[in-house]
């Protein structure tokens, strides 16, 4: 039986970060399924007044993230929308004001809810010199999430955490994967040539958000010692952020792509040798996993993704979470041979082969079918 859903989220398509690309995603295999899902969203600019499926609402600028914006509470508009066109279930992206509207609006009109956990919000506050908040920030989302019937997760391990610090609900649905759009064959000689990688580099790559909460300064020093031993080697950055410009300028050897998509960034990925990814605030981290179909080894911190998609030394390598020297000794032993740095990119490629969204999106409706079955 096909079910109304409506998607409330802060972000969503054409917007490029990780959970628009995931919403998105989970919104169109879920539409592929038969079901009819409706999005509740902040407008993305002027003029945009959403479409058949998509209800844009007002927001504002989110700090610290141009071009983002986060949702305004709106209960009145969507009690008016739900007793109108009453969904089946109400799943809620975001934990902005729009989203703790749409979950008391739900619980009030007896709306199954359900919540997905995307963002370590409170983590990120300690990167902006607000590390005071962070225990009321991480209060308020648990608070939010305990008002849902179910919390979405993309890893064991976070399901754990969650569940430990008292969240009940907690459902594991995954993360997948475009094996055919980031894909080793897509490598581009030209493309290393305009890096202005010599030969065979090695091409270093971080791609994401180029900002504080991302641990920028450990893949600086990784490279620097990367260079130590690899005097050819180049470093390659895509993505935007508020430390893009202060980066560009202390480091003008490197080269800096700017935001990319689509066939262009998986161009990207599978051109380089080796991906650095030393954040330790992602619930998730969708660039491991793109990066690993693209045949590009990783070095990350044993966290989310990478800790459930890295297996050590056979196809990538992953440290202790702050352990920055086993970091750099993990990225310079993965270059010390030609070879084995090829075998481990094979193996990356194989291990994200079976990861397909669909999967993702069965997870995603079986979950929502088993909460919607313990509504009161």
């Amino acid at each position: 039986m096909s079910l109304v859903i409506a998607f409330v989220t802060e972000t969503f398509p054409p917007e490029v970060n990780g959970v628009a690309m995931t919403v998105g995603r989970l919104v169109g295999g879920l539409r592929e399924r038969g079901h009819r899902v409706s999005v509740i969203r902040p407008r993305q600019g002027k003029g945009d007044a959403g479409s058949e499926h998509e209800l844009a609402l007002p927001g504002l600028p989110l700090p610290g993230y141009p071009g983002l914006r986060f949702g305004l509470p709106a209960g009145r508009r969507l009690a008016r929308q739900w007793r109108h066109q009453r969904p089946d279930l109400v799943h809620v992206v975001t934990e902005g004001p729009l989203g703790w509207s749409a979950v008391s609006v739900a619980r009030k009109l007896g709306i199954p809810v359900t919540s997905g956990f995307h963002t370590n919000f409170d983590r990120y506050s300690v990167h902006y010199g607000m590390g005071w908040m962070r225990p009321a920030v991480a209060a308020y989302l648990r608070t939010l999430h305990r008002r849902t019937l179910a919390t979405m997760v993309p890893t064991a391990a976070l399901a754990a955490d969650l569940a430990g610090e008292g969240l009940s609900g907690v459902r594991v649905v995954g993360r997948g994967v475009d094996t055919q759009l980031y894909d080793p064959a897509r490598r581009s000689h030209a493309l290393r040539q305009s890096w202005g990688v010599e030969g065979e580099g090695p091409a270093c790559l971080y791609v994401g958000r180029v900002a504080a909460e991302k641990n920028l300064a450990l893949v600086k020093k990784t490279f620097a010692a990367i260079q130590v031993w690899h005097p050819k080697a180049k470093m390659v950055w895509v993505g935007d952020g508020p430390s893009a410009k202060q980066l560009a300028a202390e480091h003008p050897d490197h080269h800096f792509a700017g935001m990319r998509i689509g066939e262009d960034l998986a161009a990207h990925y599978a051109s380089a040798d080796l991906f650095l990814f030393p954040s330790l605030t992602e619930t998730y981290g969708n660039v491991v996993a793109e990066a690993m179909a693209s045949g590009l080894p990783v070095i990350a911190y044993r966290s989310a993704a990478a800790a459930e998609l890295i297996a050590q030394q056979k196809n990538g390598m992953v440290a202790s979470p702050g352990d920055e020297r086993g970091y750099v000794d993990g990225a310079l032993w993965m270059l010390e041979e030609t070879e084995r740095l090829g075998r481990m990119a094979e193996a990356a490629r194989q291990t994200m082969l079976p990861r397909s969204w669909a999967g993702v999106v069965v997870s995603f409706e079986n979950v929502a079918r088993e909460a919607m079955a313990t509504q009161p």
